[in-house]
């Protein structure tokens, strides 16, 4: 329980079986990542079937985030596999070719609203920026493009536009059965992926509560347009993640590391989760180590407050994916021995509006100031303890709850330890003595340690109304 920023991996062939999700919970796995984008819907079934057991066995809180694929725009298939592109050549995309007839010379992509997106020097990026192209005329149903980064490339690669400015919808058909997909599978999260305003955000939740699901949702932020619509994004969500593939490409390289770090501090300041993702750890896909350059990638967002960082094909389809999650677990605990400086005290001088917000910086500040060993919330929703994990402390924060959804959802919460709590009575010193009992058996305090504990006089979310100082006898 001593690592802050909690861990998602993804899911896959590599991933798949009771034995691996075991060794990777053991190794500091958090939460597990189902991508849709892969697989049919009962392979998805079996993995999540899987976690929730192997989960229950070992008596670990680890959280489901479905990833919807959303509206990604990719090329058809070349007749041989692939093709070499070399700089300079002519290279057109057909939104009436044959899906699997492509070539050196052109290939099939269906989604003909790109024929109003683009105009004469518009650049589109192929493969996460490994082919970069420039649009010189769009000939009906053909848009035609020199070759300024060739190489390799194979069918179904996904397009950008830099700069953005592509007309692709929010939410797509497939996305739609996905959502009830992801609530028949009591998912914890749903990730909403190229999200360009809060309406998307809006559509989403409510096609999710009519698929009878209630799961947290989670913007992706990989769109241009994104960014100039941050605030509203954010507030329309329970999480985002800097997905730093595509927002990479569309706003160029440059630019990301600053709107990563943008994105970190709004999303805490708004009091929202954040996951950082995409290619943090790439080079353990095939090594048994990571480089130096990714090590420092994990320790500075650790350091930047995050409260996740992510894997994707590094425990999907890598070959040491038990490896790349201790090795990710050994950076972040690393970076966590140097974070918090100047952050501590973050939105202490706010107008509070609810009373959990007060009492929940109430309690950040006194334990703070009289260094306390641990912090207790006792919660039903799990928001007390979210309030207070965006104050950045050395000063671990444990949420008991009876609830096995609660504890899924704080598996993402930076600082925060869920731990599974049903007290005999709710009013009285009766739940303090048991939560203080509960920890002392867990090892998590000990005689003489202060410990401050939050919680309320009445049931539901948001009644936290009472702090409590306690020593341990």
């Amino acid at each position: 329980m001593n690592r802050k920023t909690k861990i998602v991996a993804t899911l896959g062939p590599a991933s798949d079986g009771k034995e691996m999700l075991a060794k990777l919970f053991t190794a500091g796995v958090n939460v597990v990542r189902i991508n849709f984008s892969h697989g049919a819907p009962d392979d998805h079934r079996q993995r999540v079937a899987n976690v929730r057991a192997v989960a229950r066995e070992m008596g670990k809180p680890i959280g489901v985030l479905a990833d919807l694929q959303g509206p990604k725009i990719r090329i058809e298939s070349f007749v041989d596999g692939s093709v070499e592109l070399k700089n300079g050549q002519t290279f057109t995309l057909d939104t009436e070719m044959e899906s699997d007839a492509g070539t050196s010379e052109a290939v099939a992509l269906h989604f003909k609203p790109l024929l109003a997106d683009v105009r004469k020097d518009s650049q589109l990026m192929i493969n996460d920026g490994a082919i970069a192209l420039t649009v010189t005329e769009v000939d009906g149903p053909r848009i035609v493009t020199r070759v300024d980064v060739g190489g390799t490339l194979s069918g179904r690669k996904g397009v950008n536009l830099r700069g953005g400015g592509l007309s692709a919808g929010g939410l797509t058909d497939k996305d739609a059965q996905d959502i009830k997909l992801a609530a028949e599978l009591e998912a914890d999260f749903l990730a909403v992926s190229f999200v360009r305003n809060a309406a998307d955000m809006h559509l989403a939740r409510r096609m999710l509560s009519e698929a009878g699901g209630n799961a947290r949702l989670c913007a992706k932020i990989e769109r241009a347009e994104a960014i100039t619509a941050l605030e509203e994004i954010i507030a329309a969500s329970d999480a985002v993640m800097v997905a730093r593939g595509d927002l990479g490409v569309e706003i160029g390289d440059p630019e990301l590391p600053g709107v990563q770090k943008r994105i970190i501090a709004q999303a805490r300041e708004m009091n929202r989760l954040v996951i950082t993702a995409t290619q943090m750890m790439e080079s353990m896909i095939s090594n048994p180590t990571p480089t130096r350059a990714e090590v420092l990638d994990v320790a500075n967002a650790t350091l930047d407050g995050t409260d996740a960082v992510m894997l994707s094909a590094e425990s999907a389809v890598g070959k040491y994916p038990v490896k790349t999650v201790e090795a990710m677990s050994r950076i972040c605990l690393g970076a966590e021995r140097e974070s918090g400086r100047g952050r501590a005290q973050s939105g202490l001088a706010s107008h509070f509006r609810k009373t959990d917000e007060a009492i929940a910086m109430a309690t950040m500040y006194t334990a703070g100031n009289m260094h306390a060993d641990a912090i207790i919330s006792l919660t039903e929703s799990g928001t007390t303890a979210l309030l207070m994990s965006r104050q950045d402390t050395s000063i671990p924060v444990y949420a008991l709850t009876q609830y096995d959804r609660t504890e899924q959802y704080l598996a993402l919460c930076r600082n925060v330890y869920p731990v599974h709590f049903k007290p005999s009575e709710l009013n009285g010193l009766a739940p303090v003595n048991e939560a203080i009992a509960c920890l002392k058996e867990l090892g998590a305090v000990s005689t003489g340690h202060r410990v401050l504990l939050t919680k309320g006089d009445f049931t539901g979310a948001g009644g936290t109304n009472a702090m409590k100082i306690v020593t341990v006898e």
